[in-house]
């Protein structure tokens, strides 16, 4: 649908017109024992608790890396430095010698899962079956959606003895670590207990986690408890339960937690930040990388093709006023990574806004106000890390306007739009679509570039949406992955980047500064430099 929606309506109001009637369901009947943290997510649904679940990152930090463990997993512990992996259920990898393609990964010893069994290798191979083998019995299909595109490369993998695990990829492939941390590991038998039914599963879900899941409501709520057996003693949740809620309109989570209905919310909207604080919340931010862009279509036909119309809209854009709109809760968009990343680089032509500039580019491509070039976007009114999706849009579309680009937007919800994510710009050109809005985190190599730069990637492989290729950024891909280095990786990484950015392949709008809202009641959170969040350090006081 074409959607032209006022700002004022975007931003709404977050006084006591929000009224508590308006909440979904029933969350005031929802726990409220001193041990219960209860979290309004962004997310329309609750995740799926199947292992890998969706949702996008959202998905993955309230019900992957709680109830479940990953072979490699990022240490969340510092609000000061950027998150490194560290061992999870894995206590070391490494590639063959002889051969780069083979990794070698050493299990953890004495690990139970949640009904007591205790964990091997075996349990390993069926859950990476589960995700990436489409013939075995126990294969799912929306575990699949999810993991195929965190470790594109995978060809094989096997069980040498209860405690090695073998993974072998079609190339050299330096990144395999990274994408470890995604795929949360269960066994034949938790499956089996539920019938062979991966949709029975999602209510009696068995991982290795810090939390054993009590319920599952998709449209309602998850409840969690504390697992008191969990092999890390130090990362045993300091509460009792965690309810996490799908409340995806902003106003409505900042209403329940005025209400003391929950404890802790995701992206309270920005005109409400100041009286939340005035009320005695807590406002929490931090520095991440997370990008906020519109990806866009290289497929014929698309405008953006056109490098002077991507130069053009990239400087049409106003950040610094966005950034006020936004009550200071963003970082000006510089490229796919914030300024002073180690992967940013040094573009030639840092982006920056020039409305004359954006004209004269427009007029050279043959468009002006009175033959504007007109398109449309994909975009979502809420979800994972998208911060507050319709009022930036609008802002992006009236600065768009003004320099001759008409913008109408495909407004769906979170999880379809990352459905039309996966498809690929090739699917919805028919539709008109030219560019999609999706924000994500970039913590890793190939979540921040490779998945969207490498012509491979392109769908159905991984996030390459606009189907862009071309054989110099491949070469500096196929270097990357043939290099085990970190600083040398740093070194690719950057180079990779500032291309990116001097060639202006998105649009770069805003990088998020992951505001949280939470009680005082909440004590114990550190925020860490993520997408990912650790919450088993808080404790609910009185």
């Amino acid at each position: 649908m074409q959607n032209h929606l006022s700002r004022r309506a975007l931003l709404g109001g977050t006084g006591a017109a929000v009224a508590t009637a308006a909440l979904p369901w029933d969350i005031a009947q929802a726990q409220t024992a001193s041990g219960t943290l209860r979290v309004g997510m962004t997310a329309a649904a609750v995740p799926l608790s199947n292992g890998v679940p969706d949702q996008g990152a959202e998905g993955h930090r309230f019900m992957g890396i709680t109830i479940y463990d990953q072979l490699a997993m990022w240490d969340l512990s510092s609000f000061e430095r950027p998150p490194v992996i560290r061992p999870g259920l894995a206590t070391a990898w490494r590639t063959d010698p002889a051969d780069p393609k083979r990794w070698i990964i050493t299990l953890r010893e004495g690990v139970k899962f949640h009904d007591g069994k205790v964990m091997t290798a075996e349990d390993v191979v069926f859950s990476f079956d589960r995700a990436f083998r489409g013939d075995a019995p126990h294969f799912d299909n929306r575990a699949a959606a999810q993991a195929r595109i965190r470790m594109p490369t995978i060809a094989s993998w096997r069980a040498e003895g209860p405690s090695t695990f073998i993974v072998e990829t079609r190339t050299p492939d330096s990144l395999v670590p990274f994408g470890l941390t995604w795929i949360g590991i269960t066994h034949r038998g938790a499956w089996e207990a539920a019938g062979r039914n991966w949709d029975t599963f999602l209510n009696r879900a068995v991982g290795t986690g810090p939390y054993k899941l009590e319920a599952f409501s998709i449209r309602e709520r998850a409840v969690l408890v504390r697992n008191p057996d969990y092999w890390d003693a130090a990362r045993i949740p300091k509460h009792e339960r965690l309810v996490l809620l799908p409340l995806p309109e902003a106003n409505t989570r900042v209403a329940a937690l005025r209400s003391n209905q929950v404890e802790f919310i995701e992206a309270p909207p920005p005109d409400a930040v100041p009286s939340l604080r005035q009320a005695g919340f807590q406002i929490v931010t931090n520095t991440y990388p997370h990008t906020w862009t519109w990806h866009f279509s290289m497929v014929e036909g698309s405008p953006w093709r056109d490098i002077r119309v991507r130069r053009a809209a990239n400087l049409a854009v106003d950040r610094a006023g966005m950034k006020t709109m936004l009550g200071g809760l963003m970082v000006e968009g510089a490229g796919l990574l914030p300024p002073g990343h180690p992967w940013h680089g040094r573009p030639t032509d840092p982006v920056r806004t020039d409305v004359a500039a954006a004209r004269r580019l427009l007029a050279e491509a043959g468009f002006t106000a009175r033959n504007p070039l007109r398109t449309k976007v994909a975009i979502s009114p809420s979800g994972s890390g998208q911060m507050q999706p319709l009022p930036m849009n609008e802002a992006v579309q009236q600065n768009l306007k003004e320099v001759g680009i008409e913008i109408d937007f495909e407004v769906v919800e979170w999880n379809a739009l990352l459905g039309l994510w996966r498809e690929g710009a090739r699917a919805l050109a028919p539709r008109g679509i030219s560019a999609v809005n999706v924000s994500y985190s970039v913590h890793d190599p190939f979540a921040a570039l490779v998945r969207f730069l490498k012509t491979e990637m392109a769908p159905p492989a991984s996030n390459n949406w606009g189907f862009f290729s071309d054989p110099a950024y491949d070469a500096i891909m196929d270097r990357l992955f043939t290099t085990f280095d970190p600083a040398a990786q740093d070194a690719l990484l950057a180079e990779l980047h500032a291309k990116a950015v001097d060639d202006r392949l998105f649009l770069f709008v805003a990088h998020d500064m992951n505001p949280r809202a939470m009680s005082r009641r909440v004590q114990g959170f550190v925020q860490a430099q993520s997408w990912f969040q650790d919450l088993t350090p808080i404790r609910m006081g009185s």
